[in-house]
């Protein structure tokens, strides 16, 4: 079963990063999660990332704030996707990261979700896995598609309450 490979630079990063492995638990998807500073650690990073593949790695989500190398790095030696997730900083809150990972130089693209959006790349993941995965016995696929309409279920419970109530009572009940 192929994994994704979940990286970040601190340990500090780790409350954000959760959130992708809590999302591929839930579509029951393998991950591996480890903490290496791109900046403090560059030869671990270069063995973690080349040996990914042989690990089963086939995506890797890659967490970084300030100057963000991480995510580039990663994908400059891994040749498999890397999804980079730019962390807020108590300096410029996230865009310096942000736009790190967005102006990648050609051929070596880091796909990119919002600042803090590590949920979100643990789905990209999951969709980017579901092109090939083997769907016989309740597969990915199916395991988005239904996470789907149950966003779409939740959305549709919230306006009925809000139709039926009003919204300055929904604004007190939330």
């Amino acid at each position: 079963m192929p994994k994704v490979g979940i990286v970040m630079g601190s340990d500090s990063d780790i409350g954000q990063m959760s959130k992708a492995a809590d999302i591929l638990k839930e579509f029951g998807i393998e991950y591996e999660m480890a903490i290496i500073s791109a900046h403090r650690e560059p030869d671990e990073l270069i063995e973690w990332c080349r040996s990914a593949w042989d690990r089963d790695i086939r995506v890797i989500i890659a967490g970084a704030g300030m100057a963000a190398a991480l995510p580039g790095m990663c994908a400059a030696l891994f040749n498999g996707p890397v999804i980079g997730v730019p962390l807020s900083a108590k300096v410029l809150d996230g865009m310096d990261s942000l736009h790190s990972m967005l102006m990648m130089p050609p051929g070596v693209p880091v796909a990119t979700v919002a600042i803090d959006g590590a949920k979100n790349a643990g789905i990209l993941a999951a969709q980017m896995l579901s092109i090939s995965a083997d769907e016989k016995s309740g597969g990915i696929r199916s395991k988005l598609a239904s996470y789907k309409e149950d966003m779409k279920k939740g959305v549709m419970k919230k306006n009925a309450r809000l139709q039926e109530i009003g919204y300055e009572q929904y604004i007190k009940e939330k």
